[in-house]
């Protein structure tokens, strides 16, 4: 919504994070290359999918990579906090 009203850049720098905004969504990179990277919806609620998580993990400084079942049983395991969007994306409950 930010970019859409050009409220921001396509790109830029808040904090320890560099941002990059692509299609519907932005990436985010920390000073130390952890990544970030979420899409939004049309009412601007924050998404992501397994690919995104996995790309998050592989990105950390000490790297992790979890599989699908790993991330389906993680997601599963934050219910009520997390909530399923559509299917195989997922975003945190309203409050």
């Amino acid at each position: 919504m930010a970019r859409s009203h050009r409220i921001i850049g396509r790109s830029g720098k808040v904090g320890s994070y560099s941002y990059q905004v692509h299609g519907v969504g932005c990436l985010f990179i920390s000073d130390n290359g952890t990544e970030i990277d979420v899409d939004f919806t049309v009412d601007g609620r924050e998404v992501f999918d397994f690919w995104r998580l996995r790309r998050y993990g592989r990105s950390l400084p000490d790297p992790h990579d979890p599989t699908e079942q790993d991330l389906r049983f993680a997601v599963e395991s934050l219910k009520p906090l997390l909530i399923e969007v559509r299917p195989g994306w997922f975003s945190t409950a309203s409050a």
